[in-house]
């Protein structure tokens, strides 16, 4: 039997972090994965072969709509459907491969199999058990089912998005179920690649939570880009026939029937932890009615000596939470202080233009009867974005109206992924809109739309 200071179970994001600061901090570490390779699902089927895929469908774009612009002459462009999977799983192997080589220098055991937890203290792989001073649960999400409805997930047909990824051939017609993050990224690759894409959602709006003016113009720009909306609607059933389904929906305005053919239906109705086969219940480890761990402020269940971290327990399904909640565990078992500000934890969505998000929005601000004002910039009137055909969108900041403190920020158009952390950065250190107005900004940059907008909760910008 094995001893360690810590078990972490999963090697996902959350997990692979929490074991390697683990090791860092000078604790015996071991992570539990039954895969047959580490990363969990953002590596192997989420995050990372999904943003292959964008940048692959986008470069066609590029290609099909902008390369003539530019003086570049080439034929029409064809799909290697089966030579872009080989790309996909390349980038795939390339990470997960890296993780390996980080458990290895940083002497980190990795207990292959699917772990549960006996009883505090011990940890059951396979026939082995292993004891453990402390461990960290990081056994992250599974997709989850469309609530009320009749649809059996078969992968073949009607599939989730890790189905989506593998699929055998690019579908003519594809109906997605849900129009969040997962559905729209996925939704986005399948038009740009030919398929007839329609997008059926629940609620009026796209991107449940997002700022609404981002959620208007964003739909539109699908629109621009073929993709179809179906909103306010509920699917009641998808029926599957051989090499095709039918889903059947019900619009909430009027109850009235209708129904939709396609070769592949994408159900992207979120996310639930997966926590089956721990042996949670036994433990007597507390969860919420919706299945998730409850954890103290230093990420502790009930149980002494457990801890949970990333999407097994509340807050956003984002590996760049799980990641910090995991150097936080960790700091915590070593007798250090861990911290999340979870008032500043950036959301992106990595369609053509991306979407980025950061602390609140206007509707969140109203809704608290807080005075705010709001600083806006326009991606056209940004000489680089011009320059590379992404004018559209825009930089939204907001600030306390009288501090000028700043609250959030929206941004969509180019690398708004990435610039949005200029403004993470800012909210952690309290800076106001004026402190980012009178830092200089190189040119010609994206970044500069940032600056723009905080300018705008001032005097003005300068280019509009």
């Amino acid at each position: 039997m094995a001893s360690y200071d810590v078990i972490v179970i999963g090697s996902g994001p959350g997990g692979y972090v929490a074991a390697i600061r683990c090791a860092q901090l000078g604790l015996k570490t071991a992570c539990v994965e039954g895969r047959d390779t580490l990363g969990g699902t953002c590596l192997n089927v989420g995050c990372i072969p999904s943003k292959a895929l964008l940048h692959a469908s986008h470069m066609l774009h590029e290609a099909e709509h902008n390369f003539a612009k530019m003086g570049l002459k080439v034929k029409a462009p064809s799909v290697d459907w089966k030579e872009m999977l080989s790309y996909k799983d390349d980038v795939i192997g390339q990470n997960t491969k890296g993780i390996e080589f980080l458990f290895k220098k940083n002497k980190i055991d990795w207990l292959k199999g699917w772990g549960s937890i006996p009883e505090a203290g011990k940890v059951k792989v396979g026939d082995d058990t292993h004891e453990a001073r402390n461990i960290i649960i990081a056994s992250g999400s599974e997709a989850a089912n469309v609530p009320g409805a009749d649809v059996t997930i078969d992968e073949k047909i009607v599939v989730t998005s890790t189905g989506a990824l593998e699929l055998p051939k690019i579908p003519k017609k594809m109906v997605v179920i849900g129009a969040g993050v997962i559905g729209l990224e996925m939704g986005s690759v399948y038009a740009r690649l030919g398929t007839e894409v329609t997008v059926v959602e629940y609620l009026d709006n796209i991107t449940p939570g997002m700022d609404g003016e981002v959620q208007k113009n964003f739909q539109k720009m699908l629109k621009k880009q073929g993709l179809q909306f179906v909103m306010g609607s509920a699917v009641t059933s998808v029926e599957t026939l051989k090499t095709k389904a039918k889903v059947n929906y019900k619009l909430r305005k009027d109850d009235s029937e209708h129904q939709l053919d396609a070769d592949i239906v994408l159900v992207a109705t979120g996310r639930k932890p997966y926590t089956d086969g721990l042996g949670l219940d036994a433990l007597g480890i507390e969860l919420t009615k919706t299945g998730q761990i409850k954890t103290d402020e230093h990420w502790q269940t009930n149980v002494k000596g457990i801890y949970a971290i990333g999407d097994a327990i509340t807050g956003p399904m984002l590996a760049h939470k799980a990641e910090d909640e995991g150097m936080a565990a960790a700091d915590v078992i070593a007798g250090k202080h861990g911290h999340v500000n979870y008032n500043v934890i950036p959301s992106v969505i990595y369609t053509h233009p991306e979407v980025a998000a950061v602390g609140k929005t206007e509707e969140q601000l109203k809704d608290e009867g807080r005075a705010y004002k709001v600083g806006k910039f326009t991606f056209m009137g940004n000489a680089r974005a011009k320059a590379v055909f992404a004018g559209d969108g825009f930089v939204k900041l907001i600030a306390d109206k009288e501090t000028d403190r700043i609250l959030g920020a929206h941004i969509i158009g180019p690398s708004a992924g990435d610039l949005i952390h200029e403004i993470c950065v800012a909210m952690e250190f309290g800076a106001s809109a004026e402190d980012l107005a009178l830092t200089c900004h190189a040119h010609p940059t994206f970044s500069e739309a940032v600056r723009e907008a905080a300018l705008a909760c001032g005097l003005g910008p300068i280019h509009s």
